[in-house]
């Protein structure tokens, strides 16, 4: 094939991809069939069918068991913000996890101690196997899911300490950066990276998704003198949300 010119089902893709974003179908309108496609842009019915699922694959239709395919609505995307850590007086999960201080949310939790696999364990700096401690978080937005959190904390920092648990006891419920310094464990540096790729079945349903769209990944890691003492997966739907970062220039 020529360079530039694209296969036949993604010309037929890119032309109803351009209709529904010019509002030409607009959301809940039904796709045409895939009779009036092949009909419309003469090609047959296996390009239909392709076509069809390329847009489906980005998330523009959905299909309705026993009715068709229909554009779907899509959400304006909404920003997550994040920034340098510091210890504030709302110093809570998630305003770790969201910087805006105008944006109020709500989470759900559940921590339990296990064994670290060896990716967690090469993360922290510890040797497979040795005992942490994994928390599972659920962030809403106005009700809304909006992130998943799992973080892990070597017990050999925070074992038999007030902040074993990060949602029990005297600080339960506060940010990394509190809870540390409180048994005289002082952050002072913090490494995130941003990745994408599908999402998980589980982790979409608890986010309100489709299975294999994608979302971002913020691999972060809260380091104290250069030892790692937690390091968390953020799992946000990339069709809902942008994330924005506020550095500021020294």
């Amino acid at each position: 094939m020529p360079f530039g010119e694209q296969p036949a089902y993604l010309r037929v893709a890119g032309d109803l991809r351009q209709k529904i974003v010019d509002g030409d179908l607009p959301p809940h309108t039904r796709l045409p069939s895939q009779a009036r496609i092949r009909e419309e842009y003469g090609v047959s019915d296996t390009v239909a069918l392709e076509a069809r699922k390329v847009l489906m694959a980005e998330g523009l239709v959905e299909g309705r068991s026993g009715s068709g395919t229909y554009v779907r609505e899509l959400p304006a995307p909404r920003r997550v913000s994040r920034t340098g850590y510091r210890a504030i007086g709302d110093s809570t999960p998630f305003r770790q996890e969201h910087s805006d201080e105008r944006v109020k949310g709500t989470w759900e939790s559940r921590s339990e101690q296990e064994d670290a696999a060896p990716a967690t364990a090469d993360r922290l700096r510890i040797e497979p196997g040795e005992r942490v401690m994994r928390t599972r978080y659920l962030f809403r937005v106005e009700g809304e899911p909006a992130m998943l959190s799992t973080s892990w904390e070597p017990l050999a920092i925070t074992g038999r300490t007030p902040v074993m648990l990060p949602e029990e006891g005297p600080l339960g419920g506060k940010g990394v950066v509190e809870r540390m310094a409180a048994i005289d464990v002082i952050v002072d540096n913090v490494v995130e990276e941003v990745g994408a790729r599908p999402g998980l079945a589980e982790e979409t349903v608890e986010l309100g998704g489709v299975p294999g769209h994608a979302v971002m990944v913020i691999t972060r890691t809260f380091f104290a003198g250069g030892r790692p003492v937690e390091t968390a997966d953020v799992v946000i739907p990339a069709d809902r949300f942008r994330v924005a970062y506020h550095l500021p220039v020294k």
